[in-house]
């Protein structure tokens, strides 16, 4: 890992977005419409695959013995995650899970949480709180964030959701369209680049030839509500999908109302027989999303349901806006040898008015309470994947480069004019930042032997961060700068086929974690960016086992991570967080996943997670408002913050034979998570009870979807997730009691 101080350049411009989106709209109407119409006189055509099917070389390949490990029900036989290309799951050396477009559905369609907590590895908490993201980790990755989602890439139909300098967001994912989403955990996931802890991809669904029409409406407690409209097919040489929803809630919690309406579009057009144009495009507005802020433990154990009284002092609050598209070009060049090139743009603006006390607000160089953030983003990818035999056994090869830019544009005002809080006041803090990444990368996998398999792969990255100031007085000067980071990392892997259903695997590789724009922004003493904070550093290990018998399925693994220059919290006051590289930690345990079928009525599923997260060295934090320099001892063996040391997921569902319901009762089961670095208090383990309901019926072209849940059966008063290390000892974020959801769709095919 190397670091290099560069002196600032010009402020970052952006021009606006508006006019690409307008220009690609009408390049690909103007060629998609004559084809369409072209095309109704022909016989319908499958929708292309998401990549191109390469055929196969001159020689076969070897066997596949059966499919990927699956989250709890049917999936594809395939995934993309692993290795960038499609590879069954079952002869990967890694630990990937699929939630399948049913199961994202199974609930309101809203957040992640609903359904990839079945996910072993993955834990994913809904904060009862719009204002802010999902709390999301994988292997204890992740965890410590309290902004946005840290250490894991994050991906929607190939376009990056993590932005260069690390940090990422999903409330754009539109699950209501969704096909599936792929969780990868472990070494391989080292081959996305910075921050890569593991990775979440979401894909669109498939349109199936014809036109199907689906409206769909669901409500519950809380005065939640959805409404969504879909319409997707395939026409000759043309597939597309085009969704609209709209969310709003009043919120578990006091000053928690929430409104969200999204629009997610895909085109796919099937230029010839080795070539494929696909088209993306979606949208987002949150115009209003309350924060309720975080509860101190005596709060939550009063009134779980309330807003800390500054929530309201300060009308805490976020508007949020996002519009983004892409495009990705598909080609066979050879039987043998394909290409694939991507790019993609888009743009986030963010308004969030913060909690900070007036008084805090004083210092000259304090950014204020309220936040302007518009940010401007791109990037391209380009690929060869090469197919072929060495020694009698085949392989795939994969290399290619990615670029990627983030302008950001980022002001602060005081959250007060006079005595009146909660309103845009005087402006204080005023800079341009930009984050590029250029990397390079190559893996592959060969068939060395009947029974062995070989996959490993390398990834060179090189990670700019540069600042203009454009706010000066007195006291607060220029803070302009830049870094640069750079590292390769590889990941290699062995699989053995102990037999046709049993695969064993063992995987290594190196990772890394930069500092993010906002991890930087402060330093502890005097102003400036943080230029002394380095990345993060970590070397993975995994060994597991993939069995398939039957309707059986079992995936388990052991893993151990070793990280260098941990990033955490130095200091938390006043609306400043400034970070520190702590020394070494560990993150170490056990995933197993199982999931089989009783009969033709009965499924059963389970997913069970252990993981031991230390620190492996003492180092020393700031708890006190005024700290010139940290005197308070964390000791090594404390435990992470925000991981939880176990979980489990259960699932049985009956399904009646015929027309008739299927009827499912899921299980979690969260332990202990401490709020701090130095696991002052945690929030205790629970248990949870859910159950659902779901009919279906068929008629003269109609497909009807009813459903009817009950979450938290048995009225479990807990709490769902934890601010780490807050400086007000606000950490607890309570989850509902018993609550409902109902919900219908109609689907009509023409």
């Amino acid at each position: 890992m190397k670091t290099t101080r560069l002196a600032p350049r010009r402020a970052p411009q952006a021009a606006p977005l508006w006019r690409m989106h307008a220009l690609a709209a009408c390049c690909l109407a103007a060629w998609a419409m004559p084809q369409m119409a072209l095309a109704q006189s022909a016989p319908n055509t499958p929708a292309a695959p998401a990549v191109p099917a390469v055929p196969a070389p001159a020689k076969p390949a070897a066997p596949i013995v059966a499919g990927p490990i699956v989250a709890g029900g049917e999936a594809p036989t395939v995934v993309i995650s692993v290795t960038q290309v499609e590879q069954p799951a079952f002869d990967l050396p890694a630990s990937v899970d699929v939630i399948t477009g049913a199961q994202l559905r199974a609930g309101r369609g809203v957040n992640l949480s609903e359904s990839l907590s079945r996910v072993p590895g993955l834990q994913i908490q809904d904060r009862q709180n719009y204002a802010q993201d999902l709390q999301i980790s994988s292997r204890g990755f992740g965890a410590r964030s309290t902004f946005g989602i840290r250490g894991i890439r994050l991906y929607a139909d190939g376009i990056p959701a993590t932005m260069p300098d690390g940090q990422g967001q999903v409330s754009h994912f539109a699950l209501s369209s969704a096909g599936r989403v792929e969780v990868l955990r472990g070494p391989f996931s080292a081959l996305y680049g910075n921050s890569a802890g593991g990775v979440i991809s979401i894909f669109s669904e498939e349109g199936e030839p014809g036109l199907t029409m689906t409206p769909s409406v669901n409500a519950g407690s809380f005065n939640s509500w959805r409404i969504g409209a879909k319409a997707a097919g395939a026409s000759g040489n043309v597939n597309y999908l085009l969704d609209w929803g709209l969310f709003s809630t009043d919120g578990y919690r006091d000053h928690s109302a929430a409104r969200r309406e999204s629009e997610n579009a895909r085109f796919k057009v099937k230029l010839s027989d080795a070539t494929t144009l696909t088209w993306t495009i979606n949208h987002l507005d949150m115009p209003n999303s309350q924060d309720p802020l975080g509860l101190t433990r005596a709060q939550a154990t009063d009134n779980p349901r309330q807003a800390d009284a500054s929530a309201y002092t300060f009308n805490t609050r976020k508007r949020l806006t996002q519009t983004q598209t892409g495009f990705a070009l598909d080609h066979a060049v050879t039987p043998n040898d394909s290409v694939r090139l991507t790019a993609y743009a888009g743009e986030r603006g963010i308004t969030q008015f913060q909690a900070i006390p007036v008084a805090a607000q004083a210092s000259p160089s304090h950014p204020g309470g309220v936040i302007d953030l518009g940010r401007y983003y791109q990037g391209m990818d380009a690929r060869y994947i090469r197919r072929g035999f060495l020694a009698d056994g085949a392989y795939t090869l994969t290399a290619g480069v990615a670029y990627d830019r983030l302008d950001e544009a980022r002001r602060g005002y005081q959250n007060f004019i006079g005595t009146t809080t909660g309103v845009q006041g005087a402006l204080r803090r005023d800079e341009g930042n930009r984050a590029n990444t250029f990397d390079q990368y190559l893996q592959g996998e060969w068939q060395a032997l009947p029974r062995w398999r070989l996959s490993a792969g390398v990834r060179n990255s090189r990670v700019s961060i540069n600042s203009v100031d454009r706010y000066f007085a007195l006291g607060n000067g220029n803070d302009s700068g830049a870094v640069v980071y750079r590292a390769t990392t590889p990941v290699g892997g062995l699989v053995y086929s102990l037999t046709g259903n049993v695969n064993l695997y063992a995987t290594a590789g190196r990772g890394f974690e930069t500092p993010t724009l906002n991890e930087i922004a402060y330093r502890l003493n005097g102003s400036g960016l943080n230029f002394g904070l380095q990345p993060a550093v970590s070397r993975q290990y995994e060994a597991g086992v993939k069995m398939h018998f039957g309707a059986t399925l079992v995936n388990a693994a052991v893993f151990s991570t070793r990280t260098r220059n941990e990033i955490v919290v130095l200091s938390n006051s006043g609306g400043r967080s400034i970070f520190q590289n702590a020394g070494r930690t560990s993150r170490e345990g056990f995933e197993l996943s199982a999931s089989t079928r009783v009969g033709e009525q009965i499924s059963l599923y389970a997913a069970y997670t252990l993981v031991n997260a230390r620190y492996r060295e003492d180092f020393l934090t700031c708890v006190i408002t005024t700290c010139a320099t940290p005197t308070v001892l964390v000791p090594a063996g404390s435990r992470l913050p925000g991981v939880p040391q176990s979980s489990l997921y259960a699932e049985v569902q009956w399904r009646a034979k015929g027309a008739g319901p299927a009827v499912a009762l899921e299980m979690r089961r969260v332990g202990s998570v401490p709020v701090d670095d130095r696991n002052t208090d945690s929030a205790a383990g629970y248990t949870v009870f859910n159950a659902r309901i779901g009919w279906e019926q068929r008629s003269a072209g109609w497909t009807f979807n009813e459903f009817f849940r009950i979450d938290n059966l048995l009225d479990k008063q807990y709490i769902g997730s934890v601010i780490v290390n807050e400086s007000n000892g606000r950490f607890f974020e309570p989850s509902p009691g018993r609550n409902y959801l109902a919900g219908v769709s109609a689907a009509y095919k023409f």
